[in-house]
């Protein structure tokens, strides 16, 4: 089987690459074996490549990225009655997704109704289960009081659910765009959201001006890196800076932000706590998830796709500022990767 894999951290281009795998992993008790056919590649998945783990940047074994996808139940351990092979089925959090085979606790798995298509179920779980995360944290910083959300990288894919939720909400939400051509993207598909170009030399007058007097309350980032201090000046004494993703370059050491003497409050979010919530929790949230899938597709748009092989090309696509939606990993169903041979050579380790 083929699987994407990396033995030290870096720039992903340059220390991932393409290896063949003679055996498939087999599922033990309460797991499944699934074919992947579908994997995105998100930010968070890059991160992880990039981010180092020591002085020497290097690992005891491989690791594949991916956390999130859609495949083919092809096995199932013992003790696993709620999954049968040939069913279609969404992964998360499920490590390893960059190969053609993943071997998964079978509550990770979510069974994907037949009228929801592939390339959406692989996007159906990560985003939507991000956002109800930033709404939760987004309401215990609001605490019921009035005022302002800003919002940074708006046109991203978790950045048009939060938009379409503040429509559904009446939530006051300013969206932060790059550039005049995103923010006219944005305009279209939100009229009645502002949206500021930070390309625009004066933009925190602009997002001061929108929120009036009673300021910003939160601001949810996911760029961070030399902007949160620009974002954090923003903020109305009291307010709350959500921080879930680093897309930004550059640093902002934490004693230059003016937490003390203005009683601001940082706040780190990610997915991958998703877990610690109860099972009936976890239910709910999937239920809204499958919800979305099923009603609101277009919400999880689709930026490109390619085959798996080809992910040095699906990563600089991913990385691109002017990308709408969200790039795929594919596998043809009729690839047969069960035995492979020696290294493919794809990249260099």
């Amino acid at each position: 089987m083929r699987t994407v894999v990396h033995t030290r951290q870096g720039e992903p281009a340059q220390v991932l690459r393409l290896r063949e795998e003679p055996d498939r992993p087999r599922p033990d008790a309460g797991e499944v074996l699934v074919r992947m056919l579908v994997r995105p590649v998100h930010p968070g998945d890059l991160a992880g490549v990039e981010a180092p783990v020591g002085p020497t940047e290097q690992q005891p074994e491989a690791r594949t990225p991916g956390v999130e996808g859609m495949g083919v139940v092809e096995s199932v351990g013992v003790d696993v009655h709620t999954l049968r092979p040939g069913q279609r089925v969404a992964v998360f959090p499920a490590p390893g997704t960059w190969a053609d085979f993943v071997v998964v606790a079978a509550d990770r798995a979510v069974p994907v109704p037949d009228e929801v298509s592939d390339e959406t179920a692989a996007l159906m779980l990560v985003n939507p289960l991000t956002l109800l995360m930033l709404y939760r944290a987004l309401d215990s910083a609001l605490r019921g009081q009035k005022g302002s959300v800003v919002q940074t990288a708006a046109g991203s894919s978790v950045g048009r659910l939060v938009s379409a939720a503040a429509v559904r909400h009446d939530l006051p939400l300013i969206n932060l765009v790059r550039s005049t051509s995103g923010a006219q993207r944005m305009r279209t598909l939100y009229p009645t959201l502002p949206v500021i170009a930070t390309c625009d030399d004066d933009w925190p007058e602009q997002v001061r001006h929108q929120a009036g007097d009673r300021g910003v309350r939160v601001v949810l980032d996911c760029v961070g890196g030399a902007m949160t201090r620009d974002l954090a000046e923003l903020l109305a004494d009291g307010g709350t800076l959500i921080s879930y993703g680093r897309l930004g370059s550059g640093t902002t050491p934490l004693e230059r932000l003016p937490l003390v003497q203005r009683a601001l409050t940082v706040q780190g979010v990610t997915v991958l706590h998703w877990m610690s919530r109860t099972p009936k929790e976890r239910a709910q949230d999937v239920a809204f998830a499958l919800d979305l899938a099923r009603n609101t597709p277009d919400l999880l748009e689709v930026a490109a796709s390619y085959d798996l092989a080809d992910f040095k090309a699906a990563i600089e696509h991913a990385r691109r500022p002017a990308k709408s939606g969200t790039v795929l990993l594919t596998t043809s169903q009729a690839t047969d990767s069960g035995h492979g041979a020696a290294d493919s050579g794809h990249g260099a380790a």
